[in-house]
């Protein structure tokens, strides 16, 4: 097979997708591409992939360090530069015994809150924290990445701040400004997770960040950079506050729960869940926030393990900075940016939305 054809082929796609905007690329076998734009899925006129075409190029590309991954264990992460197109995230797997590729684009620039179309005000806020743990939550796709780097480029514009990131891949690149980074890719900078995790207080952060809080120990750690004086910033796969909230205690047995509410009320600084919405006009998407900042109450709520009522203060019309995914959506829908329909949609609490619609507001 030529080597020239299969990777022709593949930066081809990748390039279609750059200049039409997609967030994602999907390759599966005797297939043609599929591009992800303004978070639909859409098929790409072209020729079937093949099978081997698609071996092929991950075979070429995946980096010698993840060989045995992709040869044993039938899938891989890694990294990919497609010369005069960009980055890519890249997954390559198995499935009924064909290869499936999955890329997603990464700008080459981090991006800014005016960029993403974001409120930023209680993120700058929230950015100069001197110490904690601050947690970018949503599903896959729903711009944490994006979101947590905007914040990382205020930063660097803005503070003097030593700035190591633990990343798989690394998404964002960024450029010494104010602020001095290290980025540390896994497998390639360094062999595991678990190396970086434990060796990152000796490297004199200011600030770190976290790809994915993955784990207990994950978390332990992050935990005890913040009780040291360190601000960490990671996501987390969780659509609200009261699921990331549900997430970190998952992360504890029975026995350990009273010491860890202690640890997260004395360390949490904030959760920002978000959503992406289609836009009303001119296609793209709007990111919808549910934003919790752990002040007094917060973190006394927290220490009582009155989970339940922390939605409540989300939901109530008071001077917090922290606000509920429909308190959100209801400005979107007011300001004529999404659709009352998808604001509904995509609400975790519709009726609650129709009501605040009408002009009716719980109150604490």
């Amino acid at each position: 097979m030529s080597t020239t054809l299969h990777s022709e082929i593949m930066n081809d796609l990748l390039k279609l997708a750059v200049e039409s905007g997609a967030s994602d690329i999907v390759v599966k076998s005797n297939k043609p591409g599929y591009l992800r734009l303004g978070g639909r899925l859409r098929p790409v006129e072209m020729d079937p992939i093949s099978h081997e075409h698609a071996d092929a190029w991950v075979t070429e590309h995946v980096p010698a360090v993840f060989r045995t991954n992709w040869e044993k264990d039938g899938q891989c992460d890694f990294a990919y530069a497609a010369t005069e197109v960009g980055r890519f995230r890249v997954n390559g797997f198995h499935q009924r015994g064909t290869v499936s590729i999955v890329f997603r684009h990464i700008k080459s620039r981090p991006p800014t809150f005016e960029e993403l179309k974001i409120e930023s005000e209680v993120l700058i806020k929230l950015s100069q924290s001197k110490d904690g743990i601050l947690l970018i939550c949503g599903a896959t796709g729903s711009g944490k990445s994006s979101t947590m780097a905007a914040m990382m480029n205020w930063i660097n514009q803005n503070m003097d701040k030593h700035i190591v990131t633990i990343e798989d891949p690394i998404e964002y690149t960024f450029s010494d400004d104010k602020s001095v980074f290290q980025q540390r890719e896994i497998g390639i900078d360094v062999p595991s997770f678990e190396m970086a995790i434990k060796s990152v207080l000796r490297q004199n952060p200011d600030i770190i960040l976290i790809g994915e809080m993955r784990d207990k120990e994950t978390f332990e750690t992050a935990i005890s950079a913040a009780e040291t004086g360190h601000l960490v910033f990671s996501t987390m796969h969780a659509a609200t506050v009261a699921q990331s909230l549900t997430r970190l205690f998952e992360f504890f047995p029975p026995e350990q729960i009273a010491q860890a509410r202690r640890q997260i009320a004395g360390s949490l600084r904030g959760f920002i869940c978000q959503k992406l919405i289609p836009a009303m006009e001119g296609g793209g998407r709007f990111a919808a926030h549910e934003i919790l900042v752990a002040d007094t109450t917060v973190r006394n709520l927290i220490l009582e393990g009155q989970n339940d009522k922390i939605q409540q203060l989300l939901e109530s019309s008071g001077d917090s900075m922290s606000k509920s995914f429909n308190k959100d959506l209801y400005r979107l829908i007011k300001e004529g940016k999404i659709s009352k329909a998808d604001g509904l949609r995509f609400s975790p609490n519709p009726p609650a939305l129709e009501m605040n619609l009408k002009g009716i507001f719980f109150k604490t």
